[in-house]
């Protein structure tokens, strides 16, 4: 296979965290996942433009306590500067005024530290497919825009469910999220199902990722918010 080859089918990660040994954990995550490469990190806004620049990766995974500039202001200079690569944060921020000046910037994703792989994981493929399905959308009329807008599209064909997930389980999942009286979070929808907790979020997220699902966030007094999960009508 050639370079080329090889790079039309490959989503290009550039991973910027201040810590070295944390952006070597990212980096080992990301190269975890098809088809994503790492092809290159940084530890200061400064150095994330620079690489942007020469390296001209597809997506940015974006600390934002950087030593020298705030995550967020990077990505104002990246579109100065003509580059349209997407832009996932991955930080322990969690003020509101944060979360949102990150959504008006326009990023794809935002997950919060510390994670598991799995988190990182289920967040990359649901990346992935939507921007499949933004290169290769066709607007016919309003229902593709808003298509596009939301992230959603007809579900596949239960034959196409990603590598490692089985029908059976989907339509267990599919079945609590239904019969469900509101949200249901991944550990209670793993205590109807009986599958792991870890596999009920996956199932999940790949029903929020599709568009049946969508999810809402419950606020506690401390720690990361819980994602809850309702049955599209």
């Amino acid at each position: 296979m050639t370079e080329a080859s090889d790079k039309a089918g490959a989503i290009d990660v550039l991973v910027v965290d201040d810590d070295f040994m944390v952006a070597r954990v990212h980096r080992a995550f990301v190269e975890r996942v098809e088809p994503f490469r790492v092809v290159g990190t940084a530890h200061t806004g400064e150095q994330a433009v620079a690489a942007v620049d020469e390296l001209r990766p597809d997506l940015v995974l974006l600390d934002l306590y950087l030593p020298d500039l705030f995550g967020l202001d990077v990505i104002p200079r990246l579109r100065t500067a003509g580059h349209d690569c997407d832009v996932m944060v991955i930080s322990a921020a969690t003020e509101a005024d944060t979360v949102r000046g990150a959504v008006r910037r326009g990023v794809v994703d935002y997950l919060l530290k510390p994670f598991e792989f799995e988190d990182l994981r289920l967040r990359l493929e649901r990346y992935a497919a939507q921007r499949g399905r933004l290169l290769t959308t066709v607007v016919r009329g309003q229902a593709d825009v808003d298509r596009v807008l939301a992230g959603a599209f007809v579900p596949a064909p239960a034959h196409t469910l990603p590598k490692g997930m089985s029908v059976e389980t989907a339509e267990l999942v599919e079945r609590a999220l239904r019969e469900a009286e509101g949200t249901l979070s991944a550990t209670e929808c793993a205590a109807l199902t009986g599958v792991s907790r870890v596999s009920a979020r996956r199932y999940l997220e790949y029903f929020h990722g599709t568009g049946s699902a969508e999810v809402s966030l419950r606020y506690g007094a401390t720690g990361r918010p819980e994602r809850r999960y309702a049955w599209r009508a």
